[in-house]
């Protein structure tokens, strides 16, 4: 691989324009990938100390400067792949707009991804944090991702059982190539069942459809249902800069949920298939009093307490200040840890 298939360098880049929550900090340099073939080229380069994959920059963190090389991805595509008698099997590219991609497949009649939409970040980065919302993960209907092995430069397939998916979480996370960036993936393929059933079992998207008098809604409308729902409770970062929901919803023991079921009946709770239960982080936040409050240039959300916003000029000294000030409330009334959802780079 020569030279010539190398992406360009920029030196000293600005990073407050690619990241949700428009903290400052800039890269020791920059590279914005387009195809895979910059990926394997960059493997027979020297080694930065560090490097970083970024995608959307929806779920970081940015805490300064970056000492180090940051690859941007930005390659493009979407395709049906392949099908067989039961799925559709659809491939994009790592740099595709994850809300765009959702739409793509809506509107070319393959429904599956529909309770998953206006989540932000790109397709690459999906099946890292194992996104989900409204009783779907990204988990159930991921096939395989390709990659590049940046310490080789050789191309290297995971399959779904070997991604290890759980509660935001998969491999990635688990073996730190999120944040050591020995891995670049380029493409995600998804498999789509054809039987397809409406996944409506939320009470916010159940009385969304009703009040639209829809008893057996289309995949579209599950989505439109589901982007009306978000677009009431969630700010726009181009508007109010943000990271979405900034906490995991918290999983519990039995004894735990009974304990805290008993003193706040209103708090949601969803039990889990390993006997576990999940409660709603943004109850808790709210409950303890942090729905609307700053401290300082950043703080929770007036709409919904599990947004953390920059209200303007924030850093992300900031953003620690907040995430650590809302752990200890939750705690100290509830007992209970919550844990951030966002990388912190």
């Amino acid at each position: 691989m020569t030279d010539a298939a190398l992406p360009p360098i920029q030196a000293d880049a600005p990073l407050d324009r690619l990241n949700t929550l428009a903290l400052p900090g800039r890269a020791q340099q920059l590279l914005t990938i387009t195809a895979p073939a910059q990926l394997t080229a960059l493997a027979h380069q020297p080694a930065p100390a560090r490097r970083f994959i970024l995608g959307g920059g929806s779920n970081l963190v940015l805490q300064g400067d970056f000492p180090g090389q940051v690859l941007r991805m930005a390659i493009p595509g979407r395709e049906l792949a392949a099908e067989d008698d039961d799925a559709w099997y659809l491939r994009a590219g790592a740099g595709e707009n994850w809300h765009d991609f959702v739409r793509w497949t809506l509107a070319a009649g393959y429904p599956g991804l529909e309770n998953l939409s206006l989540i932000p970040g790109t397709v690459g980065a999906a099946p890292i944090q194992n996104i989900g919302a409204y009783g779907l993960e990204v988990g159930e209907r991921f096939h395989h991702l390709e990659a590049v092995d940046l310490t080789t430069g050789e191309v290297v397939r995971f399959d779904r059982h070997q991604l290890r998916f759980g509660y935001r979480d998969s491999l990635f996370k688990q073996e730190g190539w999120h944040l050591d960036g020995r891995y670049a993936i380029t493409h995600v393929t998804f498999r789509l069942e054809k039987h397809w059933q409406a996944v409506t079992r939320y009470a916010d998207v159940e009385k969304e459809l009703a009040a639209a008098g829809i008893a057996a809604p289309t995949a579209l409308q599950v989505s439109d249902a589901i982007i009306a729902i978000r677009q009431r409770k969630l700010p726009d970062p181009a508007q109010v800069p943000n990271a979405g929901s900034f906490f995991h919803n918290p999983v519990v023991d039995a004894a735990t949920a009974a304990r805290l079921a008993a003193e706040y009946p209103t708090l949601p709770q969803y039990p889990q298939h390993d006997g576990r239960v999940k409660l709603a982080a943004g109850w808790l936040i709210e409950q303890a009093g942090w729905k609307g409050r700053n401290l300082g240039p950043a703080g929770m959300y007036e709409k919904q307490a599990l947004v953390l916003v920059n209200r303007g000029g924030a850093t992300g000294a900031d953003v620690g200040a907040v995430m650590a000030a809302v752990q200890a409330s939750v705690r100290e009334k509830f007992g209970v840890g919550l844990t951030p959802e966002p990388i912190f780079l």
